[in-house]
């Protein structure tokens, strides 16, 4: 059974664009599309970044790479976990 989708108008970098999201998902598509802008404006803010482009990209690489902690994070305290379990079961 295919999944019904909806068309949402979200804004980035101060334009309106459509995007196809699996109902119910609406809110998080807006949720990331606010993220996205948010950091997008930090990191005009915080570096000599002078075009949207060149900002888009490094937040892209910004949220990419704090994804990538959060995982890392998460495998180490699953890692920690299990070895406390495996420990205590002996």
């Amino acid at each position: 059974m295919s999944q019904k989708t909806n068309q949402v108008e979200v804004s980035l970098l101060g334009k309106t664009h459509q995007f196809a999201c699996t109902e119910g998902q609406e809110a998080a598509l807006l949720d990331a599309a606010a993220l996205l802008n948010s950091t997008v404006e930090e990191m005009k803010q915080r570096s000599s970044i002078r075009t949207e482009h060149n900002a888009l990209l490094m937040a892209a690489l910004h949220l990419c790479h704090d994804l990538q902690a959060q995982k890392t994070a998460q495998e180490n305290l699953i890692t920690k976990l299990s070895s406390h379990l495996a420990s205590s079961e002996e």
